[in-house]
This record gives C-alpha cells, structure tokens and sequence, in this order.
C-alpha cells in the first residue's frame, strides 16, 4: 500500500464521515485489484459516500491535499481501471443505489451510478420495458458508463454511448454539472455527455445518469450452432450482418470455450465452433429472421442448429455464455486471464481472427477465444500463470500483436473493457500524435492537478 493520507486530510474525513472513511488493510485490499491480471495496488483510505453533495465535498477535501481519488463500482473492471498508481482514496460508490425517476412514457429513466444493471432491469418488471446494455457482469451503471461497456447486445441496441441521455458529473474541483437536458436530441453546445462516457474517472466523477429504455420485444429466440471451423463460423455472422438480419446478438465461441464450458455449465454442446444468436421482434419477424440464419448456417455446414424458445431456457444458455470468462478460467487452475478485446471492421474480422490463431498456435499459451462478433469484437483470455514471468511476457507480446494487427485494420484495440493501465501504449498509434495531444489538453483543463485516477489511459504527465 501508499503511504498513509496526510494527517489532517484523515482527520477531516473521519469526523466527516465516520465508519464511512475506512483505512482496514483488508478493505483496501479489496479495493485495489479487479478481474485483470495485474497484481494489487490498494488505495490508502476507502470512502463511501452516498450522495452527489458528499462526493463533491470529498473531491474539494482531497483536491486541497493534493490526493488522488479512484471511483469503485463492481470491481469488474479488466484493464486495472481501479488500481491505486500513486495512492489515495478509493471512492466506493455502491452506496448511491437509488433509481431517482422512472418514466415510461418517455422511455427513460434516472438512477444514481451505483445502481447494477440487474437491479435496473429488476426494477423495471411489469413496465414492459427494459435495459438492454449487457456486459455479462453485474457491473454498476456509473462503471459500465465510465468504460463505455457495451455487451452481448450491442450489434441491435448499441453501446453506453448510445444508452446515457445525460449525466451528473463531479468535477476535480467540487464543481457539480448536468451534462444535457433530457430531450432525445440536441444541437446545443458541445457535447459533454460524450466527454465523460469512456473517460474511465479521468475527467470527472459520474455520480448520476438517465438512460434510455427499450420496449420488451413480443418474441424472443435463442438458437446455438456449431460448426466445422472459425472460418465458417464467422463467415456466417458476416453474411448475417451484410444480408441486414436484425439479430440482437452474434456471440463466436471457439471449440476450446466450448469445453470449458461444458465442465463448468454441465452443459452437453458440441465441442466445436459454435454461434449463439438471439432474435428479438414480432413471432413473424422471428420465424422469418429463424429461417434465414438457418439457410445461412447450413451454406456453411452448421450442425446441432438448436433453438431455445422459452424463457427458461434461454436464460440457461446465456448464463452458459456468460459463465465463459470464469468457466475458461477453470481450464488451468490458480491462472490468471490476460484478456484482450480488439475490435475491426466486420469485413476484416475473418483476417484478424485467422492471424490471430496462427500468432497463438505458434505461441504455445493457452487462450479460449470467444466475441461479440457481431460488431467486430472478439477476445482471448490468456490464462498464464502469475508466477511465471517468461509466460506472462509471452502472453503481453502476443496480446501487443493483436492490438496493434486491429488497429492496423483500422479497428481499435480495446472494443469494449477500455484502456486503463493496459492499453495506454496504443493510443499513439491508433489516434496519432495531435489527437492524443488533444486529449492530454482536455485532462490537464479538467484536472490540472491530476487528481482523478491517475495514471490511466493516458501516458504519465512529464
């Protein structure tokens, strides 16, 4: 850990805050890693507040002294987002779990940033609506907004960027601001709200959001298909996205994911190349929708085309998908995932993906592949061993390659986790150097002190 707070900075915020300022190692602990393979830097204090006032006021306090301040919201994060760099105060926000204003009949709704996104869709039974941004975990809203998270159902409903109307930002000088008004659409100023979304902590503390809402669909279909190799696969989700098929989701999952899988789900897939879809729409628009990913899937010899029509099993086989991450994890035990998550344009998907296998191949490391490949994105998860060096240099190189192989496909290297502490070397190359220079512009404007998490996205100030 850091070095303590100073003193009077401590004092200030124990009589503030009493059992809400917390300096327990193991607390700290806890709050200085997340699910990427980084080691631990825990913060020097933990603080949790539990309205926009409070985090205002604790911005102000920390400011004066120079400390820096790491928003916390699920701990989900992969890129070492919530790791103390240079000490500080890691600012939990779980406590501002309220939804403030629920309104239907504009199809939004406003909640504080510690709100998941389960409790949000919990919240909405009956209203006939629902949020559709799924990133697998239950992350905090405020989180998945400051990562720009998107998710399973991206290629139809979009991405954060899409989903936030506005928000409430807490400034690095106590400042508090409303980044738009509530109408669907502005020509009014910048746009700020854009700013903050992806910005990782870095610009500001979101601490509120209005979200967008969408009706439930009148029909939903599953479907799981395997097939002979990943070339057939994704050539599929290529001719399904090209013929305009309005799915919800396209996610690849390789023969390896497939097994991991199985063990873990106790689930009997075909251990091969295999897409889920899902279908959202009229039962008319379904069946038709149903009809031509068949025809599709069968021009490349799909097998075990399986549909899931009801509820029940649906949600099995998308738990199924979504325990991939912790299922692969369980293929080498005591391993750590070093996960990457490039995204390309989808008619240079099958390139990257081929390349990539080749690069991995020759390479020896274990790593599952598995995507979001209806837009483009896909991932590895390495599983290396903490304590193997040599393995865990292979393991960045490789991962290395593969952004700089996306961007030079004019895609980018990180399509939904962010860039943290993981990603920071390629932003040169895949923005250029004014761009980048830009960006260092807007921080050193918003947070001339380099107070809010530090060390992230960026490179070090000199």
């Amino acid at each position: 850990m850091h070095g303590a707070l100073p003193s009077l900075l401590s004092e200030q915020l124990a009589q503030r805050f009493g059992a809400r300022f917390c300096v327990a190692a193991s607390v700290c602990l806890a709050h200085g890693r997340d699910e990427s393979s980084y080691p631990p830097q825990p913060p020097s204090a933990v603080l949790y507040p539990e309205t926009t006032a409070e985090v205002a006021e604790i911005v102000r306090l920390c400011r004066a002294h120079r400390v820096p301040l790491i928003p916390y919201g699920a701990g989900t994060s992969l890129e070492g987002h919530l790791l103390a760099v240079r000490g500080g105060v890691s600012l939990d926000l779980s406590r501002m779990n309220r939804i403030l204003a629920l309104r239907p009949e504009d199809l939004d709704v406003t909640v504080e940033a510690g709100v998941t996104r389960k409790q949000l869709n919990a919240a909405l039974r009956g209203t006939g609506l629902f949020f559709p941004i799924d990133p697998g975990a239950d992350a905090t809203l405020g989180g998945m907004a400051a990562t720009r998270a998107s998710g399973t159902h991206a290629v139809r409903y979009g991405t954060m960027r899409e989903a936030v109307i506005n928000a409430t930002v807490v400034l690095a000088d106590g400042r508090t601001i409303k980044t738009a008004s509530r109408a669907k659409k502005s020509a009014a100023g910048y746009d700020l709200t854009r700013l903050f979304i992806g910005s990782e902590g870095t610009l500001g503390i979101i601490t509120e959001l209005t979200l967008r809402l969408h009706p439930l669909p009148e029909a939903i279909a599953s479907a799981v298909v395997a097939f002979p190799s990943i070339e057939a696969a994704v050539e599929t989700v290529i001719e399904t996205i090209q013929m305009g098929v309005p799915v919800a989701r396209i996610e690849l999952l390789d023969a390896l994911s497939i097994h991991a899988i199985n063990r873990y789900s106790k689930t009997q897939l075909r251990e091969a190349p295999t897409l889920f879809f899902e279908l959202h729409g009229s039962p008319t628009t379904v069946q038709e929708q149903t009809q031509a990913l068949r025809t599709l899937a069968d021009a490349h010899e799909g097998a075990d085309f399986a549909w899931a029509d009801r509820p029940e099993d649906r949600s099995r086989l998308w738990q199924a998908r979504h325990d991939a991450y912790f299922a692969c994890l369980n293929l080498r035990p005591n391993a750590r995932a070093l996960t990457t998550d490039v995204c390309v344009p989808i008619s240079r998907l099958a390139a990257c993906i081929r390349e990539t296998q080749r690069d991995l191949e020759e390479s020896g490391l274990m790593a599952p592949l598995l995507g979001h490949v209806g837009d483009g994105n896909f991932h590895l998860l390495l599983l290396v061993s903490p304590d193997d060096e040599a393995e865990l240099t292979r393991a960045r190189a490789l991962a290395s390659r593969l952004a700089q192989r996306a961007v030079r496909m004019e895609g980018t290297c990180t399509g939904e986790h962010g860039v943290g502490l993981g990603k920071r070397q390629y932003l040169y190359e895949e923005f250029g150097a004014d761009a980048m220079a830009l960006m260092r512009t807007l921080k050193i404007a918003l947070d001339p002190d380099e107070i809010l998490n530090p060390g992230k996205i960026l490179p070090d100030f000199p």
